[in-house]
C-alpha cells in the first residue's frame, strides 16, 4: 500500500464509496441485479471504512491528543451507529428487491455528508499534522491487517 497522507487515503475511499452508491441509485429501478451488486460493494466498503476508523484511526487520534471521551471521535462513533442504522434500512429493502428506498437513502446521505465533511475538513488534516511517518506507516499496516470478518457482515451493524 502506498504510504500517502492519511487524509488522501480516507478521502479517496469516501469518493469510491460515493460512486458505488450513485451507481446503486441510478440502476435500482432499471437493472436491480446490477444495482444490488453496487449496493453490496458499498455496504461492505462502508462497513470496512468504519472499522478502519474505529479500530485504527480514532485510537491514534485519541492517543495523540488525549481526547478520548467527549471529543470529536466520540461524536463520530455515535454518527457511525446512525449511519449503520440507515444502511441496514436500505439493505433490508435491497434484500426484498424493493427499489423504494429513497427516504432511507436521503437519511443516509444527509448523515454521511455531514459526517464526511467533519472528517475531511477537521479530523483527517489534524491527524496528518500530528503523526510521524512511522505513525503513518503503522496506520496503513494496521488497516491492512484487519480481518475481513470484521466488516464483511450481513444483516448486522458494525
Amino acid at each position: 500500500m502506498e504510504h500517502r497522507l492519511i487524509s488522501e487515503f480516507f478521502e479517496a475511499d469516501h469518493d469510491r464509496l460515493d460512486e458505488l452508491f450513485k451507481k446503486f441509485q441510478s440502476l435500482k429501478h432499471t437493472e436491480f441485479p446490477k444495482a444490488k451488486e453496487s449496493f453490496v460493494a458499498f455496504k461492505f466498503g462502508l462497513q470496512r471504512h468504519i472499522v478502519w476508523e474505529e479500530d485504527v484511526l480514532f485510537p491514534l487520534f485519541e492517543n495523540k491528543t488525549g481526547m478520548s471521551s467527549g471529543g470529536p471521535t466520540a461524536v463520530m462513533r455515535v454518527e457511525h451507529r446512525q449511519i449503520a442504522e440507515h444502511l441496514e434500512a436500505i439493505h433490508q429493502k435491497v434484500q426484498k428487491a424493493d427499489p423504494n428506498s429513497d427516504m432511507d437513502e436521503s437519511r443516509l446521505l444527509t448523515t454521511l455528508s455531514i459526517h464526511n465533511q467533519k472528517e475531511e475538513e477537521i479530523l483527517y488534516p489534524a491527524i496528518d499534522r500530528m503523526v510521524t511517518e512511522a505513525d503513518r506507516i503503522a496506520t496503513f499496516e494496521a488497516i491492512q491487517s484487519i480481518p475481513e470478518e470484521r466488516y464483511l457482515v450481513c444483516c448486522e451493524k458494525v
